[in-house]
């Protein structure tokens, strides 16, 4: 080993334990309550914020206010829920989904003007069923996804004209069977076999023509088995005429 190598070793200082530095040596670093690494309010790491948090909640309602984004979102998961409300309009959107997570009643429905589209699921998530309508008409679909995951069946059929086909389809999922005639001619192939795959037989037997073969196949599933007779010889598509002569040996039709 060369001199200048040694003298390198000799000159070398470990860093400074920051821990040194922290007000909060004496007592919480004592009791094994936080750690340099491992669990660390002032770190600017989300993971030791939030195992900090976690372990001393008390500590949330001072950090609503901090500097640092990532530590109000975390604190807002841990906070009193009074005092979370006053982040509703924090300049971070990460912050705000964290409020939307924990407000209720009032307090969440003033979160679906928010202008970030997460933001606005997070609250039709979790909203009274009651205060879906409010969105049926959101401008971005995700939004109106969720509306439609949750929203009652007897206003589903309001959404049945949405323009986006990942909303038609929560709808196609969640429409009593005898409402999803309704959905017959939907310009959306996978959306009419969606309907037609949970349609009353007559109305799934009506499907059984449709010019896509995904939707007569899963008429096919719903369809009585009289109808499906024809399907076996005169069908296009080979899945469509072996399918109705499963479902035809299945159910012993002569």
């Amino acid at each position: 080993m060369s001199q200048e190598t040694l003298t390198g070793l000799d000159d070398y200082q470990p860093p400074e334990n920051p821990c040194q530095q922290c007000a909060l040596r004496e007592t919480l670093l004592s009791d094994g309550r936080c750690g340099p690494g491992d669990a660390c309010l002032f770190a600017h790491s989300g993971r030791q914020i939030d195992r900090f948090l976690r372990r001393n909640r008390e500590f949330a309602e001072s950090c609503l206010d901090d500097g640092f984004w990532e530590r109000r979102a975390i604190a807002a998961q841990y906070a009193p829920v009074e005092a979370v409300v006053r982040l509703s309009k924090d300049p971070d959107e990460t912050v705000r989904r964290a409020v939307a997570t924990r407000l209720t009643g009032d307090a969440l429905l003033k979160l679906i003007h928010d202008p970030d589209r997460e933001v606005r699921i997070t609250a039709a998530a979790r909203l009274p069923a009651a205060d879906l309508p409010r969105l049926m008409n959101d401008t971005d679909y995700a939004v109106r996804q969720q509306v439609a995951r949750r929203i009652p069946h007897g206003r589903l059929p309001q959404m049945i004209d949405d323009p986006e086909p990942v909303v038609r389809k929560e709808i196609a999922r969640r429409l009593p069977a005898f409402a999803l005639s309704r959905m017959a001619r939907d310009p959306d192939p996978e959306v009419r076999a969606l309907a037609a795959g949970r349609m009353l037989p007559d109305d799934a037997a009506r499907m059984l023509d449709d010019e896509h073969w995904l939707v007569r196949a899963a008429a096919v599933q719903q369809a009585p088995l009289e109808a499906l007779t024809r399907l076996v010889t005169s069908d296009p598509e080979d899945a469509v005429r072996q399918l109705a002569a499963e479902r035809l040996t299945a159910d012993g039709a002569p």
